[in-house]
């Protein structure tokens, strides 16, 4: 099993981590985040770094994964998190425009992608966007359903990537 919840979480400056029963509240210089905690996992806090600990063998995984969340809260709330996709394709551009981004993907319609809450989109170039917020989980999700508008096929490459992906190509047919 996984030791992640023996790991201390250091609490940087600037960032207030309140601790009321079942709750942990993380209040930065980007925003606000909350969670829930399960029963049988705490959190206590010893000057500034948090620990997690957990009652029985039942709670080791859920305290591993408590750990994990609260530290991507804190990371959210001081630093952020952003993904960043690369559009390949011959007139495949974005453009985002407040809470919409706007597509072009060699379809017969434009994409137009609402943006949801706590996320915002920049485009430093036509076929760059970078996701952006202080919740991990949401700008992962945000990301995710961008890339599902076309995700990168094999053989020419083209469609919606992760900057960091890897899109291994096949050879065409043989005769």
């Amino acid at each position: 099993m996984s030791r992640v919840a023996k790991y201390p979480i250091n609490v940087p400056a600037g960032v207030e981590v309140t601790l009321s029963g079942t709750e942990v509240n993380v209040k930065g210089g980007k925003g606000a985040l909350s969670l829930a905690l399960t029963e049988g996992v705490t959190v206590e806090q010893q000057g500034s770094e948090l620990s997690v600990s957990y009652v029985s063998d039942a709670q080791k995984a859920m305290a591993g994964t408590t750990r994990v969340l609260v530290n991507n809260m804190v990371v959210g709330v001081s630093a952020g998190w952003e993904k960043k996709l690369i559009l390949n394709g011959v007139g495949y551009r974005a453009k985002a425009e407040g809470k919409v981004l706007n597509m072009t993907l060699g379809l017969s319609h434009p994409v137009n992608y609402e943006l949801p809450e706590g996320v915002s989109a920049e485009t430093p170039t036509q076929t760059e966007v970078v996701v952006k917020g202080i919740c991990k989980q949401a700008v992962g999700q945000a990301a995710a359903e961008i890339r599902a508008f076309r995700p990168p096929e094999p053989y020419k490459g083209k469609g919606i990537r992760y900057a960091d992906e890897h899109v291994r190509r096949k050879d065409a047919k043989k005769k």
